[in-house]
């Protein structure tokens, strides 16, 4: 692909003439404009594009179904999820450091083609170079009219896990802690005044003025779209290349490219742009130039929100229906490498202590369930385990999920268990008395990644279940 169609260009886009000269920038928000609200929808559709954060939905279904919903429902409101947070990734931090403007577009394009009232581009707080970026791109479109028609506002917020949870965004956009909602966004979206159990209505939009044409008064759901960056800067694209250029790309069920993470026990951590549909283990390899010296991989994670890829695995297809094929998934392509010398209890200990101090604990089952599945995993990491903690650990994992309001106990459920059954040598190891000699085990919570050097989040390990930091004690 050629520097102009790629998410990640070789050099850095600096201003806004640059990005037009050598980007193309200004054509996508041109040709929607031609096309209408409908007609941008149905090039999306038509290009066969699915949601980059995680989730692989189409983004053309998702924008079609919020402009079916009636004007009974409310003003309707585009989200740009920049809050990455998953473990392993570090893909929306590069797009924005080499291209805001193809972000910011995309943004303006998707509020276009569902005919929102606002948008928003959230990003989080210790994001300090990619909130500059956004800054001067943001002024710099809406100065030269290519930010669309609908007022774009850049919120900033915390450093939590499901801050970057699509309902629990609203939340923060609100100015609330990012306490996931029961409710999807395009079922309850931002400033609904429609009643729901638990949450008090928002009567005026954050960044938005009541005047002329707000539409406020009443019982309204205002359905929402939440896009993530990498979504909306290939939308850019797409419509600046058409549908048929993406559909050219990647495979029948996952279309077009997608930037990849991998970190871990390799070569050199590494960020890329790579089409769908190539093996798994040829991904790594070609990016992170593979494991180390005299090593083989484990095992691979898509950040904590999949099933384990062992390292007899690696053929398999990097597409969303590759990855489900064998019991796991794409995620955000953020890929955690483990070599032949990793100790996969002590993975499934981080792992599960992640997700328990992340929680948000308004469902007991699951802050509950994450606890005492990292309790008893730390036991038997321990050398003091038996046979029933390992049954004690089954039992939580089919009841975490009960009630669950978000995706987060399903990430335990999903990850921990396909530990368990895939590795049960090193469970065994641990249960006999005979573990592997220890090694250091940091989460791959990425603070930084640049030339080949990845700069691990260490201060996670001091994060408590109530989202506090022992540290600052």
């Amino acid at each position: 692909m050629s520097d102009e169609a790629v998410l990640l260009p070789e050099e850095p886009v600096t201003s806004l003439s640059d990005y037009v000269t050598r980007r193309r920038g200004g054509e996508a928000i041109s040709r929607a404009r031609a096309l209408g609200p409908g007609g941008t929808a149905k090039e999306v559709t038509l290009s066969g594009l699915r949601g980059r954060g995680g989730g692989g939905f189409p983004t053309g279904r998702k924008w079609s179904g919020l402009r079916a919903e009636p004007a009974s429902a409310g003003d309707r409101y585009v989200v740009c999820n920049g809050a990455e947070g998953e473990p392993g990734t570090f893909k929306d931090r590069s797009i924005l450091r080499a291209d805001p403007y193809q972000v910011v577009e995309g943004l303006a394009i998707a509020a276009l083609a569902v005919e929102a009232r606002a948008a928003y581009l959230c990003v989080k707080e210790k994001f300090t170079e990619e909130i500059a970026r956004l800054s001067v791109a943001l002024e710099e479109m809406a100065a030269a009219g290519l930010a669309g028609d609908v007022p774009i506002s850049l919120v900033v917020g915390p450093d939590h896990y499901l801050y970057g949870e699509e309902k629990g965004l609203l939340q923060a956009i609100e100015g609330d802690a990012p306490l996931p909602r029961p409710l999807p966004p395009y079922v309850h979206g931002l400033f609904a005044t429609a009643p729901q159990v638990g949450w008090s209505a928002h009567p005026q939009a954050y960044g938005v003025g009541s005047g002329e044409g707000a539409s406020f008064d009443g019982e309204r759901s205002n359905p929402t779209v939440v896009n993530n960056v990498e979504t909306l800067a290939m939308v850019t694209h797409i419509l600046t290349r058409g549908p048929e250029w993406h559909r050219g790309l990647g495979t029948p069920e996952s279309p077009g490219a997608m930037v990849v993470t991998v970190v871990g026990d390799v070569r050199r951590p590494a960020v890329g742009e790579v089409e769908l549909g190539r093996p798994l283990g040829e991904v790594i390899e070609e990016l992170s130039g593979g494991p180390r010296a005299g090593r083989r991989i484990k095992a691979v994670f898509s950040g904590v929100a999949n099933g384990v890829v062992r390292g007899d695995q690696l053929d398999v297809p990097m597409s969303y229906e590759g990855l489900a094929a064998i019991g796991s998934g794409l995620g955000s392509a953020g890929f955690i490498v483990y070599d032949d010398t990793a100790d996969m209890v002590a993975v499934a200990r981080l792992f599960s202590r992640f997700l328990y101090v992340e929680s948000c604990g308004q469902c007991p089952a699951c802050k509950f369930g994450t606890g005492e599945i990292t309790s008893y995993l730390e036991r038997i990491e321990a050398g003091v385990g038996t046979d029933l903690d390992v049954e004690i650990i089954g039992r939580r994992l089919t009841t975490v999920t009960d009630g669950n309001r978000c995706y987060l106990p399903v990430e335990e459920q999903e990850v921990i268990a396909s530990i368990l059954r895939e590795f049960p040598e090193d469970v065994a190891a641990h249960l006999e008395g005979r573990p592997p000699p220890p090694r250091r085990y940091d989460l791959a919570k990425i603070e930084d990644l640049r030339d080949g050097v990845v700069v691990v989040d260490l201060r996670q390990a001091a994060k408590q279940p109530d989202w506090t930091y022992a540290d600052d004690a």
